[in-house]
């Protein structure tokens, strides 16, 4: 889940029951996913909050070794991989 705030901050949710670790990797990090953990909260929920400027972004949550889409997402688009990438649109 995507939660955009008027500052220009995004809150992005990974809510999915996982034993692991979860990541967002991203057009804005480059798509290194190590690069952004998210944390676990008291109700089992992954959250990462980032500040990012206007755009359109393409995003996935990478866990146990498997990427994942956002179904709250501001949409979806093909990748090179055969598989589609979550969108987030800042404006």
């Amino acid at each position: 889940m995507i939660i955009k705030k008027s500052d220009g901050s995004v809150i992005f949710e990974f809510d999915q029951n996982t034993s692991g670790k979860v990541y967002l990797a991203g057009e804005f990090n480059n798509w290194n996913y190590a690069s952004t953990p998210l944390k676990k909260t008291p109700t089992g929920k992954h959250r990462v909050t980032l500040h990012l400027k206007p755009g359109k972004y393409q995003f996935r949550y990478y866990t146990n070794h498997q990427w994942f889409n956002d179904s709250h997402a501001d949409g979806v688009e093909n990748n090179n991989y055969g598989s589609q990438n979550s969108i987030v649109v800042i404006e």
